[in-house]
């Protein structure tokens, strides 16, 4: 029968302190945090399974979830300018489509930039007193939105700047997760990393949800804009709170400035971040610009009666997206991450092109029908494509600088990929933006995307899959 994890820990702790009884001579106590002033843990040691099973699985899960219930709001605000630019033009703002193009892909521009120090952060302050000041920080984008809506008069540069601290949202998950992976022992860092992930990612598709929702069950005929941000503000304080109450510091978090920099001399690096701009970059992107597309496109259907509310129906695609990114991980530990990567990104590519040839017919149903299947395949590919960044640098720890490690290469690559990837929420609104404003026809950008989802499927093919190389005898 299979014995609960609760159980299952206290025995095996119980069999190793026997153990160290019978090899000493004497008690073994059970062994207790050494907790010091501001909640910062001196004795952290996660690959102790006695320590782990005592005390360390508790306190690594209070911690993840917490940072879970964070990195979610981080991409809820994240989000927001992207859900209210569509509504801001019924509200009396006098912004032409560059400009809804511009407020749209901002956050993503700023939030993938300060993933990079973000990652730093979590060292040099504490995962606990980051968590705090990063929770906090939104509060600036959610009570600005709300004060700048408010007013049609609001000049397009305050609503640009506003939509630039919503970065701070994007931020948070680089903080987030350069803080888990202190917490959990090897054996569980992707288990809790990729939990960590898709947590936050659902706060995309929970925004797009709940937003339109908000600011229209008491309109009585006008839109209440400022509750887009108004509504978030208790549980920003929450998060702020209880990671304040419940999250922990750890003393020996270092971070790793000099395995950064080794990185960027790698030119895998380059390649995998290339292959999460197609990946990740197209499910945040498209999570953005979602909204929009079906204003402009199908104005009918960008939103249906729910008693006095009005639902948009494009919270399903970073919905989808977010709950496929734990599959791609599941099939890429089966059948390797360069392969899973390979389709994902074959499948972004047929759907897109499908998306050009039927935008002339004018079918909806169809019309989110292939977008749905876009993001399902984007979240697999983030997945997949997460899991490749470990296993090739540790096969390129034969060529790379002798005084830096490829873990340690391998740890920074993963922030600085999930940076470079999260660019790609900037550059599709804004090829989408050009395109529209060229052409008259979004058409243009998406035939741009096909063209470079047949890269990186070249890509990935020639370094990870192509027979003869070291990558495909491994099957990465």
């Amino acid at each position: 029968m299979h014995q609960p994890p609760g159980k299952r820990g206290r025995s095996v702790l119980s069999a190793q302190l026997e153990q160290e009884q019978h090899r000493t001579g004497t008690t073994t106590q059970q062994p207790q945090l050494e907790l010091g002033p501001g909640r910062w843990i001196h004795n952290w040691d996660a690959e102790n399974p006695v320590f782990w099973n005592a005390i360390g699985r508790t306190t690594a899960k209070t911690n993840l979830y917490w940072s879970i219930f964070a990195e979610f709001l981080g991409f809820v605000i994240w989000q927001l300018f992207a859900v209210v630019a569509v509504y801001l033009p019924a509200a009396g703002f006098n912004l032409n489509n560059n400009q809804l193009f511009w407020l749209i892909s901002m956050p993503s521009l700023v939030g993938a930039t300060l993933r990079i120090p973000y990652t730093f952060m979590v060292a040099r302050f504490g995962g606990r007193n980051w968590t705090i000041v990063s929770a906090l920080l939104l509060l600036i984008p959610a009570g600005g939105l709300a004060l700048a809506v408010s007013n049609p008069a609001t000049p397009f540069w305050v609503l640009l700047t506003l939509a630039g601290l919503a970065g701070f949202g994007g931020g948070n998950f680089a903080s987030s997760m350069a803080n888990i992976t202190y917490f959990f022992p090897a054996s569980q860092k992707g288990w809790a990393l990729g939990l960590n992930a898709a947590g936050g990612n659902l706060g995309a598709a929970v925004a797009q949800l709940l937003v339109p929702i908000a600011i229209t069950v008491f309109a009585a005929g006008s839109l209440q804009l400022p509750l887009a941000g108004l509504i978030w503000i208790p549980l920003i304080l929450l998060a702020a709170w209880g990671a304040k109450r419940n999250m922990h510091n750890l003393s020996n978090a270092r971070s790793d400035v000099r395995g950064a920099l080794a990185c960027l001399k790698e030119p895998h690096l380059w390649i995998i971040a290339s292959l999460y701009i197609g990946t990740f970059g197209s499910f945040i992107g498209f999570s953005a610009v979602f909204p929009k597309l079906i204003r402009d496109t199908f104005p009918d259907y960008s939103s249906f009666t729910l008693g006095t509310a009005a639902l948009s129906l494009a919270f399903l695609g970073p919905l989808v997206g977010s709950l496929a990114r734990p599959a791609g991980g599941k099939l890429a530990d089966k059948h390797g991450g360069a392969r899973i990567t390979l389709t994902a990104l074959g499948v972004m590519g047929l759907v897109t092109l499908a998306v050009v040839l039927i935008l002339p017919a004018a079918n909806f149903w169809v019309f989110l029908a292939l977008f749905l299947i876009l993001f399902a395949a984007s979240g697999i590919g983030n997945g997949s494509t997460y899991r490749m960044i470990p296993i090739v640098f540790a096969l390129r720890a034969e060529n790379g600088d002798g005084n830096v490690s490829a873990a340690r290469k391998g740890a920074a690559a993963l922030g600085l990929i999930s940076a470079i990837g999260a660019y790609g929420g900037f550059l599709i609104p804004q090829a989408l933006g050009l395109s529209l404003s060229k052409s008259g026809s979004y058409s243009a950008a998406f035939v741009l995307f096909v063209a470079f989802y047949a890269a990186m499927m070249f890509l990935v093919w020639f370094f990870y899959i192509r027979r003869g190389t070291a990558f495909a005898q491994r099957s990465i």
